[in-house]
């Protein structure tokens, strides 16, 4: 099971923007279903309010919407501001993970101040159309991209195409601190987060 998405925003007020966004990228409910690898049924619950969206689902649907994952939570600032204050970059946790913004995001790029906890999502794969750059800060981070191997240390970073399979974990019993950021591309393909090495396809 995805672990839930937890948000200080009304999920009423999520619900509805998912609604209004996939209708404003003009996408059927089975369209946009089909884009994200939900079942009408769910993504209809996520629309209504009746459940409640684990991140890699607003990751997907920001995606295919061309849209973020801060828009589809009603977090746009008020006032327009290239700069975010420490203060504003609140703490997001789901599936061992914590995220912050590390910047407003703009309709190409979201940029994230990401920590990994040991052993969480280790087994998770993820495939989506897009480029992802990440720089770690501290501990060792355990990155597979497609058959390749790597252990980075802080200071290394990596920048890779995210169609193709790649994995991202702690490499010990430490956790990692990164900055991690992707690109919101809208495409056919949409992400795969699956546990084990076997990878469904559009």
């Amino acid at each position: 099971m995805e672990p839930a998405f937890s948000a200080a925003g009304d999920l009423s007020g999520v619900a509805a923007r998912l609604r209004e966004r996939r209708r404003a990228a003009g996408l059927t409910l089975e369209a946009a279903s089909a884009r994200a690898e939900l079942s009408p049924a769910h993504l209809s619950r996520l629309e209504t309010g009746q459940r409640q969206p684990s991140l890699p689902v607003l990751l997907n649907l920001a995606r295919s919407y061309g849209t973020t994952v801060s828009d589809l939570l009603g977090e746009t600032p008020a006032e327009h501001s290239p700069v975010l204050r420490a203060a504003d970059a609140e703490a997001t946790d789901t599936g061992g993970w914590t995220y912050r913004r590390a910047g407003n995001p703009s309709g190409a790029l979201q940029a994230l101040r990401v920590r990994v906890s040991p052993r969480a999502q280790r087994g998770l794969v993820r495939v989506h159309p897009g480029e992802e750059w990440l720089y770690v800060l501290s501990g060792q981070l355990a990155l597979a991209v497609g058959e390749r191997a790597y252990t980075l240390g802080p200071g290394d970073s990596a920048h890779f195409d995210s169609l193709v399979p790649h994995r991202i974990a702690t490499a010990t019993e430490e956790a990692v601190e990164m900055l991690f950021v992707h690109t919101l591309l809208r495409g056919n393909a949409t992400e795969v987060c699956l546990g084990g090495t076997t990878l469904r396809t559009p």
